[in-house]
């Protein structure tokens, strides 16, 4: 109780970043408008209710509060402390979704153990657990990854098992995110450009053979270089999501005026949520939507800069790891939808429908949110410091004899007149 009093004090103490938490509840309430206009039609001959997805969105997005509270008033210490033991969850969740029985099989993908009349997806919270341990590893071995390439390589270990569990769902999307994710904080965190390259060498060939040897994903390879030779085949979704940005314009159709929507695009709620967006709210609302996820990434990487400069590296890599998870996403399904990109069964994130990805991404955001906290309290004393040296050195030069002071950053030094 007492530990709940403190942290509650430190969160009144200090304001919530609003450039984290304005663009992230704009895209849920976003998010739940599409889902409602997008599945609206479906759900009402599926289900016999044309709001049973949004109000299945609702209570996600309800959890989904629960769960970015309950991270605000965690200290970014615990996540530290218990990163190798949530990445053992991770991976123990990764392997009980693979075991018959449990693992529950959709359009031919296992990635979803039921609990009830709901599906969770262990690899959204096993990607945040990998990155939680990561970071710590990075604070661990700085000088090692910054100067010896081996450095790197040890954490690959790990990276290779949890991409081997992920690919067996098989779920490559949700691999390449998180190992874009992990390159991107070891990249921030001083790797050398020598050894960048280096592991881009050998993992951009690791890709193209998985792809080319997966029958499914060279055909969707194939199909995304020239969906038009096959519109009603291997290339309709892709197709048909180009029609629905082509109908949109730059001003759009009016809200809940798509016709793709109308069992022409496949999962119009789920994975191309943004095409039906863009039928509806045209280019300029697409536009938009990219724009709140530009504050929302700029922001999150602000937050870790500053709590570099605290001399916070944890928090520091920690939010950069969860900062590129988000970017990496959104930039996959956006390109997906464009059809910029081969078709990837992955969410837009805080937008898309389900209940895994919503909390996890809410996870995110209230761990980012936490660490701006603790930022801003920090800083707080930082300040504090230096108006009490300079307090203490106006008072030196005006007795004209030497004082002892505190600087900004925390050591005593001596002043001299």
């Amino acid at each position: 109780m007492i530990w709940l009093q403190q942290q509650w004090q430190l969160l009144q103490g200090q304001s919530l970043d609003k450039s984290l938490l304005i663009p992230a509840i704009a895209l849920m309430v976003i998010g739940f408008i599409m889902i409602s206009s997008a599945s609206i039609d479906v759900a009402a001959i599926k289900y016999a209710d044309p709001f049973y997805q949004s109000k299945r969105q609702g209570v996600f997005i309800f959890l989904g509060l629960i769960a970015l509270c309950s991270c605000l008033f965690i200290p970014i210490q615990f996540w530290q402390k218990h990163g190798a033991l949530l990445m053992g969850l991770g991976a123990i969740s990764l392997i009980i979704v693979l075991v018959p029985g449990l693992g529950r099989e959709v359009n031919g993908s296992v990635r979803w153990i039921p609990i009830g009349s709901f599906s969770l997806q262990p690899s959204e919270f096993a990607k945040i657990a990998v990155v939680t341990f990561m970071a710590g590893y990075l604070v661990r071995r700085q000088a090692e990854v910054r100067t010896n390439f081996v450095g790197f390589l040890k954490p690959m270990l790990v990276m290779m098992v949890f991409s081997g569990l992920l690919l067996l769902e098989p779920d490559f999307g949700a691999t390449v995110v998180l190992m874009g994710a992990v390159v991107g904080m070891f990249f921030l965190s001083g790797m050398r450009k020598l050894h960048l390259l280096a592991v881009a060498l050998v993992l951009l060939p690791v890709i193209a053979a998985i792809a080319m040897f997966s029958p499914y994903r060279m055909k969707r390879l194939l199909t995304y270089l020239e969906p038009w030779q096959d519109p009603f085949g291997a290339g309709y979704q892709l197709t048909q999501a180009q029609i629905a940005f082509g109908r949109g314009g730059w001003f759009g159709e009016g809200l809940g005026n798509s016709m793709q929507k109308l069992f022409y695009l496949p999962e119009a709620h789920t994975d191309f949520v943004y095409s039906v967006l863009a039928e509806e709210w045209g280019a300029m609302g697409a536009i938009a939507v990219v724009a709140l996820y530009a504050v929302l990434i700029v922001r999150g990487l602000k937050v870790g800069q500053l709590a570099e400069r605290l001399q916070r590296p944890y928090a520091a890599y920690l939010s950069y790891g969860l900062v590129f998870l988000i970017a990496a996403q959104a930039m996959i399904n956006i390109g997906v939808n464009l059809g910029l990109l081969p078709t990837k069964g992955l969410t837009l994130p805080f937008v898309s429908y389900g209940g895994s990805s919503m909390i996890a991404c809410a996870v995110i955001l209230g761990i980012l949110l936490r660490i701006s906290v603790e930022n801003s309290y920090l800083l707080t004393l930082v300040q504090r410091r230096q108006i009490e040296n300079q307090r203490m050195q106006a008072e030196a030069i005006a007795a004209d004899e030497p004082a002892d002071f505190v600087n900004g950053e925390g050591p005593y030094v001596e002043y001299q007149p």
